[in-house]
């Protein structure tokens, strides 16, 4: 009676379990469906009204007119890579952070780490005098983007293990940080000339337009090497989970865990930020809604969180092209003005759960 019991428990819990992954795997079909449909908006859109086909057979340079190969393949196909790349580079990431610190109001925005990257290319920009123009700005923009996102991490980090700050308190030290480096980059911008000012004004406001196919590319490169590594360790950041004690059980360790999926989200958000500006909530929002329908496991969390950080971005950037067109909104503002609520939410209503409760 009692084997026969059992058994029928097993199968009850392996029918819930394949239940689970075909909504989970249908989910992820419908979000990149969304992005899909997100991308051909965002093709159709602009000045230039062209039939979709049209627009369609210009992305492999087959249209009609030459004109529309042009426009297609010289501005708004980059653009479209580039919110989808850097989207999903952010989605990821701040999934990423989100397990390895066990906070749900992780992410490179909200911790200070997109901040800290600013703060480095300004210095890149007015005090190293690397502008976009400067045969070395490509170098040094990201390197010292870098370099500012590493020590936001490495502060966090030390708090997070030596002085033992609850999940709450390393958030609320990300926005300190994120205020003080600011801060330096407002000074910055003081001194700044004319030329130097412009560039960085603008850079900060966030842009997909001002890509170039090797920008694209250098991103795409820094994404798909950082998500490969995220997707490999996705069991790891399950075992997470059921907290510190259970993954060191199972031979993980979560102090090189946590240091080595920090400093690659950090390359990752520090590469973005460099060439696109300060984006916010996209590394917030993305893996919170996700995880409203796959649940926590990274299995499916992950690639979602990527998908739907693409889509917030493309769809984002949408909003920004058309809301009173001609004229282009800055991305930066129409994300952060979209991402505040959910952040408020989550603080005042999420705050007091970690990412496993």
């Amino acid at each position: 009676m009692n084997l026969d019991k059992s058994i029928w428990e097993n199968s009850d819990t392996a029918t819930a379990y394949r239940r689970n992954q075909i909504r989970s795997a249908g989910f992820l079909i419908g979000l990149a469906v969304l992005l899909a449909v997100a991308a051909l908006l965002s093709l159709r859109a602009g000045s230039y009204d062209t039939p979709v086909l049209e627009l369609v057979k210009g992305v492999f340079g087959q249209a009609s007119d030459s004109k529309i190969n042009l426009v297609v393949r010289n501005n708004r196909l980059p653009r479209i890579c580039t919110a989808i790349v850097a989207g999903a580079g952010l989605g990821i990431t701040g999934c990423v952070l989100q397990a390895v610190l066990r906070n749900p109001l992780a992410s490179s925005s909200t911790l200070g780490v997109s901040q800290g990257a600013s703060f480095g290319a300004a210095f890149a920009i007015i005090v190293l005098q690397m502008g976009a123009a400067a045969g070395l700005g490509t170098v040094a923009i990201p390197l010292c983007a870098f370099a500012g996102s590493v020590s936001v991490a490495l502060v966090i980090l030390g708090l997070s293990r030596f002085r033992q700050i609850s999940p709450e308190g390393i958030v609320l030290s990300g926005v300190a940080i994120s205020a003080m480096f600011t801060g330096g980059t407002t000074l910055m911008q003081y001194f700044a000339n004319e030329i130097q000012l412009n560039t960085l004004v603008f850079w900060t406001f966030g842009s997909l337009g001002n890509t170039s196919w090797g920008d694209v590319g250098r991103m795409a490169a820094v994404v798909l090497c950082s998500g490969v590594y995220f997707v490999w360790k996705r069991w790891d950041f399950n075992a997470l989970l059921s907290g510190e004690e259970t993954a060191v059980s199972l031979g993980i360790n979560v102090r090189r865990l946590t240091l080595v999926n920090m400093l690659l989200c950090c390359l990752t958000a520090s590469v973005i930020v460099s060439y696109i500006g300060l984006i916010n909530f996209i590394g917030l929002a993305a893996p919170h809604a996700v995880r409203l329908a796959v649940g926590n496991n990274h299995v499916y969390l992950l690639p979602g969180s990527a998908i739907a950080g693409a889509a917030l971005l493309l769809l984002g950037d949408l909003v920004a092209r058309m809301a009173i067109s001609p004229v282009i909104l800055p991305i930066g503002a129409i994300t952060s003005f979209l991402g505040g609520p959910l952040f408020l939410y989550l603080l005042f209503k999420g705050g007091k759960r970690s990412v496993d409760g």
